[in-house]
Order: structure tokens, then C-alpha cells, then sequence
């Protein structure tokens, strides 16, 4: 039997210091070659677009994948749970997972990448994924400013009142003197000169996935001491911002070998850019907390999927 999970399920159950755990830990296996991660492919059917991601993670009990669809106005995830004996163990309605993931993953990158004490953050984009990544980033760094910029100035001073920073009058007014910097964005065109971006800052590229757009300019990327990806392999199909900025991707550093301890990065130099462009290693890991929490609080509807050889309908 499988356990179904509705979205309202992952909001009562999603803990976001569970999923960083998780998203940690899966993350350092991959970068120890004991996790497997596919990148994403897509398909066109007339009038929308067919996204499908998979990944093992052994350690965590689970392999998997996350199909997720847009087309009618609308987006549609889903993701599919196998233990590792290839048994279906749970179907989770996902976009509010996927949030939860990806701000768990800018997080992570943070404290991995950042330097200690009290930091300065400031984040372009106040869309939906924006919360969570201010969530994580307060879960896993010493925040002491918060700055927003959104194009919207409504929306923009709203969703600062929401998340408890502040509003910055301009793009250049929320980086400037800023430690961390993160673009969290549907934008195709850089959010961001290279100029405002403070020698020792890190930048975390979020928001960007499509290889026709970029959030960074490429001065920037050109500029940085070290590049971080989440998944060369992801990268080089998906980073619209290295790709535009000609970038050599022999050069660049997964996440999850920083996390195993097998890199050491240079301490100065330019800016440390982390590239996130999503992993199906991530849902996997943020789905195993949730479906552990929905079966000790036994929420979630059981569906029988197959039946064992023999067995009467």
C-alpha cells in the first residue's frame, strides 16, 4: 500500500529544519557517490510542458521521482516514493515541498558557503519560493539584516512586513554591503550588476533553471573566485546564467563535495557564486520527512497500486 498526500497534508506536516536535515544529509551522500541524481527532461505537448526528475537515495530508504506539469494556468507536481525494493510507498502533491526543498537547499549552500557571525541578506524576488528561502537562510546563519527588493514596490513592502526585514528602495539599495545575495527570480534578464556585489559576498543564483535566462550578469559570474553548483550535470543543461557568461564548467565545484569534506575552496578572490537549479535528490529527502511525520500522526489516504501475484481483484 502507498500512502497518498494531499498538499494541505504537506503544509500540517512540512518541518522546514526536518527537510534542511535531510536536504543535507542526501546532499553529501551524492557528493560521495553514494546518491544518484538525474537531471530534469522535458517534453512540449501543444499547450504545455511535461517536467520529469529522478533520483536513489539509499541511505534514506528511498528512490523516486518528481513529474510535474504546466499548461491551462496551471502547475502541477507530483512526487512518487519507491522503497529500494522498487515498492511504491507514497504520492505526495508537491508544490508546497518544492519550496520547502529549494529554500532548504539555499540554506544548506549558505552554511556551508557563507562566513560566520552576524550576516547581512538581501534577496531579490518576493514570489512564492521567496519565503522559504528567507526561512532557511534564518535557520542557518546569524541574520541580522534582511533586506527584500521586488519590481512590485506594493508587493515588495508587503512580503518585507511578512518575512521581518526591510524594503529596499532599488536593486543596487539591497545589495550593496550585503553578505549573502540571493536571486530568487523568474526573470530572463540579470536582476543585478556585478558592481554592487561586495568582493567577499556569496551569491546564490535560485531562481533561474532555463538555459535561455539568467538572473546574473555575466561580469559577475566571470568575476567570482569559485562557482558552486548543485549538479554539474544539472548545470550544464539548465544554468542559463553561467551558459550566457561562457562559463567553463570543468571549473566548477558540486555542493555536495564541499559538504563530504573532498574540496576546499579558495578564501578570497572575487564573490562565491552557488548555482541552485533543483535536484530530484532534494524531494526525495524532503519527502521522507513529511511521510514520516504523516504516518506517526497517520494522516494520508492508503492506495493499493499492485497486487501480489495470485491475487483476486
Amino acid at each position: 500500500m502507498a500512502l497518498l498526500l494531499r498538499e494541505a497534508d504537506v503544509k500540517a506536516l512540512g518541518d522546514l529544519d526536518a527537510i534542511i536535515s535531510a536536504v543535507a544529509a542526501a546532499t553529501r551522500d551524492l557528493g560521495r557517490g553514494e546518491a544518484q541524481n538525474q537531471p530534469r527532461r522535458r517534453v512540449f505537448p501543444p499547450g504545455g510542458v511535461l517536467n520529469v526528475m529522478f533520483a536513489s537515495w539509499p541511505s534514506g530508504g528511498v528512490t523516486g521521482l518528481k513529474a510535474y506539469t504546466i499548461g491551462g494556468g496551471q502547475v502541477r507536481f507530483l512526487v512518487t516514493l519507491f522503497d529500494l525494493d522498487g515498492a511504491p510507498i507514497a504520492m505526495i502533491e508537491a508544490n508546497r515541498l518544492g519550496a520547502l526543498r529549494t529554500g532548504a537547499a539555499t540554506g544548506v549552500a549558505a552554511r556551508a558557503l557563507a562566513g560566520r557571525g552576524p550576516t547581512t541578506v538581501a534577496v531579490i524576488g518576493t514570489g512564492g519560493q521567496a519565503q522559504t528561502q528567507v526561512a532557511a537562510l534564518r535557520a542557518c546563519l546569524e541574520v541580522s539584516e534582511l533586506r527584500i527588493y521586488g519590481r512590485d514596490e506594493g508587493r515588495r513592502v508587503r512580503f518585507a512586513q511578512t518575512v521581518g526585514g526591510r524594503a529596499a528602495g532599488s536593486a543596487e539599495e539591497c545589495v550593496r554591503g550585503a553578505d549573502v545575495v540571493v536571486t530568487i527570480t523568474n526573470s530572463a534578464e540579470p536582476v543585478l550588476e556585478a558592481a554592487w556585489v561586495k568582493p567577499e559576498a556569496l551569491v546564490v543564483g535560485a531562481g533561474c533553471n532555463i538555459p535561455s535566462r539568467s538572473e546574473l550578469p555575466a561580469d559577475l559570474v566571470k568575476s567570482c573566485r569559485a562557482v558552486v553548483v548543485d549538479q554539474r550535470e544539472t548545470a550544464e543543461l539548465e544554468s542559463g546564467d553561467l551558459l550566457s557568461a561562457g562559463y567553463d564548467f570543468a571549473g566548477c565545484v558540486e555542493l555536495g563535495a564541499v559538504l563530504a569534506g573532498t574540496v576546499e575552496l579558495p578564501a578570497s578572490g572575487g564573490p562565491l557564486l552557488f548555482e541552485s537549479h533543483g535536484l530530484a535528490l532534494w524531494d526525495l529527502a524532503a519527502a521522507t520527512t513529511v511521510l514520516t511525520s504523516a504516518r506517526t500522526a497517520g494522516r494520508g489516504e492508503e492506495v493499493g497500486l499492485f497486487r501480489s501475484a495470485g491475487e483476486r481483484p
